[in-house]
């Protein structure tokens, strides 16, 4: 569960506060001349991913206000509620209303962040603290940008360190610890008048207890009804990545822009990923914005993963987590963006609805539905699993 949570925290976050070349498709088709502090404003959303037996969903708020002209400072408040479990942790014979992989729980992040502008240099520091019943996080962060050439060129260097503490509900002794630390580097040059590009890289250390607890591998056993028996997972304690991007930002003749985007990663256990994403963003009658999109992601496996293995214990590390296998996703959606007319919200200059839809769609290329009856289907020959997930993001901004 903590592991899902996690993720779908990364993706609101990436989506909907950071300062990217997404943010600049989501706010209107405007370049940065200078180095700036960011917009006063306050943004409350409603997020909500359901899919493969899970659901999480809640709300978060963020405040951002500025001290003189040279400080920015932010807040942030986010909460996810998560139910239900997947299908490897169900099909492991988890009992989810025992506790040991928990029906319901509530994770709740605190972040804070201050920005301090001179002249063409903005440094960020960011704290972030998060909170389940079974897993506490802590992250500290530093990013420093500064502008060249006229303003056309901006380079970002950022660094963090995150703090873990895993837990079981179904084991108060259990307790296991994991340093994340992570490195960036984004260039991002504006080459002509409708035309924005940015590189970007990132590296990712992190050591301790990677792997989450309640997931399970499976192996041949003769003496079970069903062939086969669980055993917990067991991961390296270290796993070091490397993530490139290409993005592009290209001003379209008529009220449209066009955005394209691809990242390549991989990382010491053999898994490759590659991601391509298309997004069309288009201005109707001075107030909607709208956005279609669609994304195509597809990783090869860890070298410990296997659907079924041989027997108990047969390898050092063993994985059946299906994130770690190979599959493929394809996601598309749409959003729209309303500026309400001016004056209509006191106290703000600006104000605006949002509404996001994705779709994303999963093939599994070495995971199987062990939840058929092994009467229909031989062992090893289950069907292939997919599952498909709907992701909503509803916000309202108001800029002061």
């Amino acid at each position: 569960m903590a592991v899902i949570s996690r993720w779908l925290t990364r993706v609101s976050e990436t989506r909907s506060w950071r300062v990217t070349l997404g943010t600049l498709l989501l706010c209107g088709i405007t370049y940065p001349a200078a180095a700036v502090l960011p917009d006063e404003r306050i943004d409350i959303l409603y997020h909500s991913y359901e899919g493969g037996g899970v659901k999480i969903d809640g709300p978060a708020i963020l405040v951002r206000k500025n001290v003189g002209n040279s400080v920015s400072l932010s807040g942030k408040y986010y909460v996810d509620t998560v139910s239900g479990a997947s299908l490897d942790v169900r099909a492991a014979g988890v009992d989810v209303d025992s506790g040991a992989s928990p029906y319901r729980e509530e994770r709740t992040e605190y972040n804070l962040g201050l920005d301090y502008l001179r002249d063409r240099t903005l440094i960020s520091v960011g704290y972030a603290n998060s909170q389940e019943n079974d897993y506490d996080a802590e992250t500290f962060s530093l990013n420093v940008s500064q502008t060249f050439f006229g303003d056309l060129t901006t380079v970002s260097m950022g660094v963090s360190y995150g703090r873990d503490v895993v837990g079981r509900n179904d084991r108060p002794d259990f307790e296991e610890e994991l340093e994340r630390r992570r490195y960036s580097l984004t260039l991002t040059q504006i080459l002509t008048t409708s035309l924005v590009t940015e590189f970007s890289y990132e590296a990712a250390l992190d050591q301790g207890y990677i792997n989450n607890p309640y997931r399970f591998i499976r192996y041949r056993d003769l003496g079970s009804e069903r062939g086969y028996s669980f055993q917990t997972e067991v991961y390296p304690n270290t796993r070091n990545s490397d993530a490139f991007g290409l993005r592009a930002l290209y001003h379209l003749p008529w009220r449209g822009a066009l955005r394209a985007e691809y990242r390549y990663f991989e990382d010491n256990w053999d898994i490759t990923a590659e991601n391509v994403e298309l997004r069309y963003t288009h201005s109707l009658r001075d107030a909607w914005l709208l956005e279609f999109k669609v994304r195509h992601y597809e990783q090869t496996g860890a070298r410990f993963y296997q659907d079924l293995f041989d027997f108990r214990d047969a390898q050092n590390f063993m994985a059946r987590d299906k994130e770690m296998g190979p599959f493929d996703s394809l996601t598309y959606g749409l959003g729209a963006t309303y500026e309400l007319p001016r004056g209509l919200i006191p106290g703000f200059e600006r104000s605006t609805v949002n509404f996001y839809w994705d779709r994303i769609d999963f093939n599994y290329h070495d995971f199987r539905d062990v939840t058929v009856s092994p009467q229909d289907y031989a062992l090893g020959e289950e069907p292939l699993y997919g599952s498909a997930a709907n992701v909503i993001r509803f916000y309202f901004s108001f800029w002061f």
